[in-house]
């Protein structure tokens, strides 16, 4: 066994796989008395009301999610200075529609409050810290600090006083996060969602900081501002900076929102150690070392670091298998023959365009975002599901990316097809548009599998009777390859972050519903056998009519 203080991201992947057997063999079972409540509470820090009411975004959700680039808003239609624009109640609506709580269910005895963005086990823990320099003018703006979001009171804690921006440009090395006025960090409270899924929630910290991310993006984009998903900084610095330990709580993302109102931040005060006090997350709070380790393994020490990683990838495709003659993020490298199948076998989407297409607004689809518990077994329209696929794969903004690679840059997209109009039951792999050809799906194997796809799913129900099953898929070694422990990262995020715009892209059509669940890892590669060979699964995202 590997010394468990540098596992690395393979071993760490294979270390946390469900199989039919490690999921009988478990033992694990919920202490509901010590279950962590799904807030952060700070005890010795002033707070700031962002708005009274959350103002709507009405721009159409479909739009919203389709954005490819950082500046995709601002180039579509006219921005201004984003450090005036960026005020209070902009920033009430950033957070509460990524993070904030959409709804309250009385379910006998108990309240149940529910987030903007889907979560493993409605855990919640990821949480969203704000660095920025002055924003707005006036009462409606706010100054210069490093904030944290509580979503109970839709309320701003102020941990530091002074404009740090500095400290996040040199952690990351990123023209981007100079130029924000406003970077949200994301991070992950470990226990919070270990208390669960143990070891796994490394995984998890992606899978849900990634739903976060897509709606925190739509949101931004919605509202004309600039915004990308940064992958690489100096993590102990950004930790630092926002007073948090690690082995308890990380910085997982940044995301620089707009672009104006003076120069280039680059210097910033000394950041002063701080260690605020929060109320207990439950009586007794346990460590799981191998989730720390996992991401220590990855962190990088500085921003020449993380400018190192960001630009040392290799040239030509990641080893993945992308469209039709496109080499994708897990295209063959030899370009093996069956990866490529004949012209007639292509089934283009049918998306509707931006005229016909659900104008839905975004704050309403949040609203109405659920994860799905149960589906009926009725059939889907195949246009519903290709302006679904169109509009949340056509790439997300991040660090990482390069201009010529395909939306999915680093994970595959796989379906089981159980029930859509004029579309045969069986499995498919799903090619994004590209600039040289529109997206379809290439059919791997025609024929029933429901109680495959039910299997597949950790044998839940959900997974047979849902319209549609989207695995997402990496060659994991390769991205490792390139990007090193890190690169787990990213594949994760990727695939969490296509899947939140999924989830987007569903609830702003009325008749449809999804969820994501988990799976049995193997045995999701052996079933998109031979295509899917050397890959593994990252997240699987159902679709269909909600019971």
């Amino acid at each position: 066994m590997a010394d468990r203080a540098h596992v690395d991201a393979l071993e760490y992947h294979e270390r946390t796989k469900h199989s039919p057997r490690s999921v009988r063999q478990d033992s694990h079972r919920l202490e509901f008395d010590n279950k962590p409540t799904p807030y952060k509470v700070y005890e010795d820090r002033p707070s700031l009301s962002l708005a009274d009411d959350v103002p709507p975004v009405d721009y159409p959700a479909l739009a919203a999610v389709a954005e490819p680039t950082a500046d995709g808003a601002l180039e579509r239609r006219s921005g201004g200075d984003a450090s005036t624009d960026l005020d209070r109640e902009t920033i009430a609506a950033l957070c509460h529609y990524a993070a904030g709580i959409t709804k309250t269910v009385e379910r006998g005895d108990r309240e149940h409050r529910f987030r903007a963005a889907a979560a493993t086990g409605a855990l919640y823990h990821v949480d969203l810290y704000l660095v920025c320099g002055d924003l707005g003018v006036g009462e409606s703006g706010l100054e210069a600090g490093v904030y944290h979001y509580d979503p109970r009171s839709n309320a701003l804690d102020v941990l530091r006083e002074g404009d740090f921006r500095g400290t996040l440009a040199s952690a990351s090395a990123r023209d981007g996060v100079a130029e924000a006025p406003l970077t949200v960090v994301t991070t992950s409270t470990w226990w919070r969602n270990a208390w669960k899924y143990r070891e796994r929630t490394f995984r998890h910290a992606f899978w849900d900081s990634g739903t976060v991310l897509a709606n925190l993006l739509a949101v931004a984009h919605a509202l004309d501002h600039r915004a990308e998903v940064v992958t690489g900084f100096a993590d102990d610095a950004v930790a630092d900076l926002l007073g948090v330990d690690p082995e308890r709580e990380a910085p997982l993302e940044l995301v620089p929102v707009g672009r104006g109102g003076g120069e280039a931040t680059t210097e910033s005060p000394a950041v002063d150690p701080i260690d605020p006090e929060t109320a207990p997350l439950s009586p007794e709070e346990r460590a799981y070392p191998l989730i720390h380790e996992a991401w220590r393994t990855g962190a990088l020490e500085d921003g020449a670091a993380a400018a190192d990683w960001r630009t040392g990838r290799p040239t030509g495709p990641i080893g993945t298998r992308g469209g039709v003659g496109e080499g994708g993020a897990l295209a063959d490298v030899d370009g093996d023959s069956d990866t490529t199948s004949a012209d007639e076998d292509r089934i283009p989407l049918e998306p509707v365009d931006h005229e016909t297409a659900s104008s839905r607004p975004l704050s309403t689809t949040v609203r109405r975002r659920g994860s799905c518990r149960e589906y009926e077994r009725e059939p889907i329209s195949f246009r519903k599901l290709s302006t679904v696929l169109d509009r949340a794969t056509r790439g997300a903004p991040l660090d990482v990316r390069r201009e010529d690679d395909p939306p999915l840059a680093f994970v595959d997209c796989y379906l089981i097809v159980n029930a859509v109009e004029g579309l045969e039951s069986g499995a498919y792999q799903y090619h994004a548009s590209v600039e040289r050809e529109e997206g379809h799906l290439e059919p791997l194997r025609i024929g029933e599998y429901r109680r495959e796809a039910g299997h597949l799913a950790l044998d839940q129900r959900l997974g047979a009777d849902a319209a549609v099953c989207l695995y997402f898929l990496t060659d994991l070694e390769a991205i490792t390859d390139a990007f090193g422990d890190r690169g787990y990262r990213v594949a994760q995020l990727e695939a969490a972050l296509t899947a939140g715009r999924l989830y987007l892209a569903t609830y702003a059509h009325r008749a449809l519903g999804g969820t994501g669940l988990t799976f049995y890892d193997d045995l999701v590669t052996d079933f998109f056998a031979p295509r899917a060979e050397g890959r593994t699964p990252m997240f699987l995202y159902t679709i269909g009519r909600p019971a």
